[in-house]
């Protein structure tokens, strides 16, 4: 994991937004690749704010903000520091089967992350809830099979 991302990750780079770009769902990767990090199945990118919006906007053709808000009703397990997530339609596994780790694909190839977005807010102690504990990141992710899932989580649980 290239030093961007960890400071990301970290809570250290709140102005700043997580790209990842799955190889199967953008064209010129090549070019994304030089200004990011490779990683299994695609490209992981750490921009200032408005230039990653944009990147984002241009690679896939979806506003940030609207994947975000289609996304933010379902929740789903995304991992940024490895890149996976686990799609809330993703074929059912029979409770033997199901696992508290994340999956990058199922068994079927079916459920995979085309493009994560992601950002950090600072702590907050004026708000309730996750945000008064804590920096928050937020990811959101849009499934190969159209699903749009996000999730959030505590800068320090995942630390």
């Amino acid at each position: 994991m290239n030093e961007k991302r960890e400071q990301f990750l970290a809570g250290d780079r709140p102005d700043d937004v997580l790209l990842y770009f799955n190889e199967a769902a953008v064209d010129g990767l090549d070019r994304l690749a030089k200004a990011g990090e490779v990683v299994e199945n695609g490209v992981v990118l750490v921009l200032p704010g408005e230039e990653g919006r944009t990147a984002f906007q241009r690679a896939t053709g979806v506003d940030p903000m609207q994947l975000a808000g289609s996304a933010m009703d379902t929740e789903s397990r995304i991992t940024l520091d490895d890149i996976e997530s686990e799609c809330p339609e993703s074929a059912e596994r029979s409770s033997a089967e199901q696992s508290s780790e994340p999956r990058d694909r199922d068994e079927e190839g079916e459920h995979w992350p085309r493009f994560i977005f992601g950002f950090a807010q600072e702590q907050n102690e004026e708000v309730d809830d996750i945000y008064a504990e804590g920096d928050v990141v937020h990811a959101y992710a849009l499934c190969e099979c159209g699903t749009a899932y996000s999730d959030k989580w505590l800068v320090s649980d995942r630390a």
